[in-house]
Order: structure tokens, then sequence, then C-alpha cells
């Protein structure tokens, strides 16, 4: 009777496994740099000292809602668009306050858009650090 030889466990091919890695860092090494870095010599100008104010054809929302356009006070999104022209309520900016809840920022816009703003923009503070 013949004993049959134990068959030796196969290794994974590591290797293959290294090259396929360091192939995929290669390439996300090379997509990652589409983006040109700033030149080294640029010096970015800095607004943490400047008083923020809102452009002055923007709504500005306040904490509990209210509005404020040119700074007069606004009823509703309805009675602030009817004393628009018609290339005014094109693109409406509002400024909203950063306590402002968003459901009521989105029923705002809801509201704008349906009293007849074609587009609605958010106007944000932004910051490059």
């Amino acid at each position: 009777m013949r004993r049959l030889a134990k068959a030796k466990p196969q290794r994974e091919p590591t290797i293959a496994l290294i090259n396929i890695v360091f192939l995929m860092l290669v390439f996300f090494m090379v997509a990652g740099t589409l983006a040109r870095p700033l030149d080294h010599l640029l010096q970015l100008v800095e607004t943490r000292k400047l008083e923020g104010r809102a452009p002055p054809d923007a709504l500005v929302v306040f904490p509990d809602g209210s509005l404020s356009y040119e700074g007069q006070t606004q009823t509703d999104a309805a009675t602030f668009l009817a004393g628009l022209d018609v290339e005014a309520r094109e693109v409406i900016r509002i400024v909203p306050d950063r306590s402002l809840p968003a459901a009521d920022l989105v029923a705002l816009t809801r509201a704008l858009r349906i009293a007849g703003a074609d587009r609605v923009m958010l106007v944000t503070q932004s910051a490059l650090e």
C-alpha cells in the first residue's frame, strides 16, 4: 500500500501583491498632483481683521428668521421679490447668519424659488489655511 504524499500548501504570490500595491501608490501620487501648488513666493492676503459686511445686493437672514435687504426690513420672501425688477430676480443672494437653523434656510430658499427667483445663491465665509 502506498502512502499518499501530503500536498505542500501553496504559498500566495506575495511579490505580485507587492507590485500591485506599489503601482497603485505610484498612480495615486501622480493623480494627486494634478493641481499645481501655489508659488512659494506668493503671500496670500489676510482677512482676519477685516470687518465682515454683506454685499449690498444680498438678502440678509438673521438667526430669528427676520429678513433685511439694503438695510430695510423685509416681511417675507414673496413681498421681497415683488419689490424687485425682473433682472434682479435672476440671481438672489442670501447671507444667512451662522445661528440660523438649516430648516429655516431651506424653507426660505424654497419660498424664494416659488415666488419667482430663478437662482438662489448662499454667500458664506471661506478661509484658506
